[in-house]
Formats: C-alpha cells, sequence, structure tokens
C-alpha cells in the first residue's frame, strides 16, 4: 500500500493524483453568452449531477494563473444562465477542441462546426449536435482559493429525438454514448457495459437488454 499526505503536497501534485483517480468523469461541453454577444464553448469534467429536488448540476471552474476567470466562469457570473451538454462519441473531437484558448471576440462553435440552436428559457444557446442539453441557471457559488464551483438548478432538458420515452421516463440507454474523462489527455467511451444482479451477483449475460435497467 502507497500511503500519501496530501498535507505535504503542492496544489499541482495533488490535481494530478485526483484527476487521474477519480475516473471517468462525465464532461460537460457548456456554453455561455459573453458580454459582446459571442457564444462560448468550454469542456468540464469536473462536473456532476448533484440532486434532483431541486433538480442541481455541479460546475467546478479553475482560476488562470494570473488570477483573471475563464470565460465560461466570468459569463456565469454575469448573467447567471450556461448550458450543459452531455458529448457523445460522434462530437467527442469536437468537444475536446472546444479547450482551445480564444480571444473573447472568437466563438468556439465558429471554429469548431458545432451548430448553436435557440435555448427555450435561457440566453445562451444549445449545441444541435448534442445528444442531451440542459439549460440552466445559477442556483449557488461556492469560491474556493483555486476555483470557483457553481451549482445549476435545471429549468429544461432538450434530448435527441428517441433518446427518452416521455411516457415510462426511461432513456434508450442502446442510443446514448457519452464519452469520459479518464485522467491526463485520455477519454474513455460507455460501450462495454454490464449488468449486475440486485444482490451483487455475477453479471448478467450481455444479451439483456440495457434499457431495461
Amino acid at each position: 500500500m502507497t500511503d500519501i499526505d496530501f498535507s505535504r503536497l503542492t496544489a499541482y501534485q495533488r490535481y494530478k493524483l485526483m484527476a487521474s483517480l477519480i475516473v471517468p468523469r462525465p464532461i460537460a461541453l457548456v456554453t455561455t453568452l459573453g458580454a459582446n454577444g459571442v457564444v462560448n464553448a468550454a469542456p468540464f469534467s469536473m462536473f456532476n449531477m448533484v440532486g434532483e429536488d431541486p433538480p442541481l448540476v455541479m460546475l467546478s471552474i479553475n482560476r488562470l494563473h494570473d488570477g483573471h476567470l475563464k470565460d465560461t466562469a466570468a459569463n456565469i457570473l454575469a448573467s447567471g444562465e450556461f448550458v450543459v451538454h452531455i458529448a457523445d462519441e460522434a462530437m467527442a473531437p469536437q468537444m475536446h477542441a472546444c479547450g482551445a484558448s480564444l480571444p473573447p471576440e472568437a466563438s468556439e462553435l465558429s471554429v469548431t462546426g458545432l451548430t448553436p440552436v435557440p435555448s427555450s428559457t435561457v440566453k445562451p444557446p444549445r449545441i444541435a449536435e448534442a445528444p442531451v442539453a440542459f439549460e440552466c441557471v445559477l442556483h449557488e457559488t461556492m469560491e474556493t482559493e483555486s476555483r470557483y464551483v457553481f451549482f445549476g438548478r435545471v429549468q429544461w432538458l432538450a434530448a435527441r429525438s428517441g433518446l427518452v420515452d416521455t411516457q415510462a421516463w426511461r432513456v434508450n440507454l442502446r442510443e446514448f454514448h457519452p464519452v469520459g474523462r479518464f485522467g491526463a489527455s485520455f477519454y474513455t467511451r460507455c460501450g462495454d457495459r454490464f449488468v449486475l444482479n440486485e444482490g451483487g451477483g455475477p453479471a448478467a449475460p450481455a444479451s439483456t437488454p440495457i434499457d431495461q435497467l
């Protein structure tokens, strides 16, 4: 067993260990609207669901080394609105490209070829290619020495046609192929799936319909 005292590590050392061990992480591709009207899109893997009543998601955004805020954080603080998209395998290269540093007057959507479409309840647009989009308003902000942690309240869900059964409230998992962050520059697919019995017994056969979960 390797024992590591976190109090003796630098922030960067702690980040490297935590970001490579707490995996896989879902990725939020977030759109916000700048004061200049430019749409910003950026991916963040320090992201997850917090709860359903109220429906909250969490987004953690680091401060830049010079103390300035990333465009996403600055835009959320200014407007209180953002849209969280779940990227799938088909749009993974474009999602990754949205992480590039661009000047404030340039939109990542234009550079990557992603298509903005109007949202239903917030000003930042949704991305047409994304299978899932959660329109959010800022619910609460937590500030640390290194990060802003935003809690967004989901107001609206837009899902690709055929993905959600609104009668049974089930997701067609056969048609949902999100990608996750797996530490360093690695990503992971969600295609290798298995089912465990309720008692934690052996995995069910691969033929078990995944949308029966």
